[in-house]
């Protein structure tokens, strides 16, 4: 298990319009320096409610430093899959949530575990707790604090990304329409990303298309052929009449 899987990581909520700020920037073709500048004057007096106020400096820096991990100066590993989400954020700016989501997944494995968790419990009741989460959460993490803290951070990112909404029980929570994935490529671009959130990095293709990590979405039916074609990143392998296996390719893990 690589620092990124080990490492919790989301220690603010993390709102969908920062991260679109993020990677207007890098699209932009701004420097380090100056994006982070720009994300530290953007986010002092924003919330993680939605509300304008002024947050402190190291909460400020919290956040700016999950934005730039993950859209300006990702692990090596992850540039690739970041440069071509980019790509979708420019030419297919309806799909962002999508992107978005890869990308966090793949920087941040965390966000990841506590979607799957998520995702499980959903799948079985139309309502999920927040004490249920949690409960998954310390199988994986332990009977950590700090798994408690963050963990309801990412949480209640999701709220504010649209993929959850409150109930009107406190800390009860319900699904919201999924986003429907329209092509290959993208689908391919999520499964690459959960690759990566996964210490293993690999995992069967129909476990993967039903994975309820990607519970904000709905997935087409795709193929290993059509996986393999998407991406040189990802290798296809496949045993007689075994189920097609997807990894990472060497020098992409």
């Amino acid at each position: 298990m690589g620092k990124r899987h080990a490492a919790l990581g989301i220690k603010q909520t993390i709102r969908l319009e920062w991260m679109q700020r993020a990677a207007n920037l890098r699209l932009a073709g701004l420097d380090k320096q100056r994006i982070r500048a720009d994300l530290h004057e953007y986010l002092a007096e924003r919330r993680g409610s939605g509300q304008e106020g002024m947050r402190s400096d190291q909460g400020r820096a919290f956040v700016v430093s999950c934005l730039m991990r993950t859209w300006v100066s990702p692990d090596p590993a992850l540039v690739r899959l970041r440069d071509a989400l980019l790509r979708v954020l420019a030419e297919q700016p309806a799909l962002g949530l999508a992107a978005h989501w890869a990308m966090i997944s793949a920087a941040y494995p965390f966000w990841w575990s506590v979607a799957r968790q998520t995702g499980r419990l959903l799948a079985l009741q139309e309502q999920v707790t927040w004490a249920q989460i949690l409960n998954r959460l310390r199988e994986d993490y332990g009977d950590r604090q700090s798994v408690s803290r963050y963990g309801r951070y990412v949480v209640r990112s999701f709220v504010a990304w649209g993929v959850l909404a409150d109930t009107a029980s406190r800390g009860c929570y319900e699904l919201t329409t999924p986003l429907a994935i329209p092509n290959a490529d993208l689908c391919a671009l999520l499964f690459e990303a959960t690759l990566h959130a996964m210490p293993e990095a690999k995992a069967e293709l129909g476990l993967l298309l039903a994975n309820p990590g990607f519970f904000p979405f709905r997935l087409p039916w795709v193929s290993g052929d059509v996986i393999a074609q998407q991406s040189d990143r990802m290798e296809v392998v496949r045993s007689g009449s075994e189920a097609d296996l997807l990894l990472l390719s060497p020098g992409f893990s």
